[in-house]
Formats: C-alpha cells, sequence, structure tokens
C-alpha cells in the first residue's frame, strides 16, 4: 500500500481522458521512480502552465499567450477562419498542418437535450470576427454529428448574407476503410456526398 498522498496522486490522474485507476497507478510508479530526472521536470511544467494558461481573446484557444501561438503567427492566412466545436479539435486539425487559417472554438455544439443554446457558444464573436472584415472564407469544421451538423447550419444561416465562402469538411468514408465496417450514418453521408467519377 502507498501512502494517502501517492494514492491522491494516482486518483487525480485517473481523472484524465486515456487513463483508468490501473494507468494512473502505473505512471505515479514511474514518476516515483524517475522523480530526481521527471518528476521536477513534470511539476515545473505543470507549474508554469497553471500561472500562465489563458483563453484567446481572438478565437478562444487555450494558450500561455494572448492572442494565442496562432492568432500571432503573421504567416496565417486571416482571410480564412475555420470553425470547430473545442480546443482538442483545434489542435487536432492545426497538428495536421494541412489549413494555414486561423481558427474559432465554439465552446460545445447546440444540444435541446442539454440546454446548449446559439448564445451559449461562441458564435456571436465568430460573427463579429466576420463582420470586422478581411473574413473570405469560414470553414465549418463541426463533428458529424446530429448536434455538430445542427450546429454547422445554424452558423451557415447566420452568415448567408455575408460576401464570403462558406465550407464544410467532407465527410463520408476514410481512406482504407471497408464498407462492412462502417456504420449506417457514415455509408448515409458518403452516398449522399457521392460525386462523378473522373
Amino acid at each position: 500500500m502507498a501512502s494517502q498522498e501517492i494514492e491522491n496522486l494516482a486518483v487525480a490522474l485517473a481523472r484524465l481522458p486515456g487513463l483508468g485507476p490501473r494507468s494512473a497507478r502505473r505512471a505515479v510508479l514511474w514518476l516515483v521512480k524517475h522523480r530526481e530526472t521527471a518528476l521536477d521536470q513534470v511539476l515545473d511544467a505543470l507549474g508554469t502552465v497553471k500561472e500562465r494558461l489563458v483563453e484567446c481573446d481572438t478565437c478562444g484557444n487555450v494558450d500561455t499567450q494572448n492572442p494565442c501561438t496562432i492568432c500571432a503567427d503573421p504567416k496565417r492566412d486571416p482571410k480564412s477562419i475555420c470553425v470547430v466545436e473545442d480546443v482538442a479539435d483545434l489542435w487536432a486539425l492545426d497538428r495536421a498542418r494541412l489549413f494555414t487559417g486561423t481558427f474559432h472554438v465554439l465552446g460545445g455544439r447546440l444540444s435541446a437535450l442539454d440546454g446548449i443554446r446559439p448564445e451559449d457558444l461562441a458564435i456571436d464573436s465568430l460573427l463579429g470576427r466576420v463582420e470586422a472584415g478581411g473574413v473570405d472564407e469560414v470553414v465549418l469544421a463541426m463533428n458529424a454529428t446530429l448536434e455538430g451538423q445542427t450546429t454547422a447550419h445554424y452558423i451557415a444561416e447566420r452568415l448567408e448574407d455575408r460576401p464570403i465562402r462558406i465550407t464544410q469538411l467532407a465527410h463520408g468514408l476514410p481512406v482504407g476503410g471497408e464498407l462492412d465496417y462502417l456504420d449506417e450514418g457514415t455509408l448515409a453521408q458518403a452516398l449522399r456526398a457521392r460525386r462523378p467519377l473522373g
């Protein structure tokens, strides 16, 4: 049995996504075994992030500076905004390094069941960014769920009278996907989005 302090650390780590109680205990054991080299590094990194963590006033990203690293990057194309549901989606898209524009984090998606209304999301600040001018395209990168698509349609309606292109990420068959392993929703979307060959 470990001390209550070590057990408390394991319980705290077990709350992280992807870590259950056993994985958390293994992580704690590793940190204890490597306390001379790794533990101080982890503690310093956590302390720095805790002290400096801010939300970007422009896009809603989480960073240690405001505006965030992405919004402050002069190589980014400010004429193109990719709208995502949350910061995890932004980080996933940015990690792919395929989109060179800026982002906008909504902070969720519309959901009548959960009581999430348009005013609960950062939709007005997105409209403000478009109204300020200089935006040519808004890419709606919502998840392919009913709520995600409802959110995308709502935003598209709010932007339809602006002189900008409104695009959406393609949905359908994944590269290398086999038809018999896909769910009906993915297959239906792939059929609806079919296009001419050649």
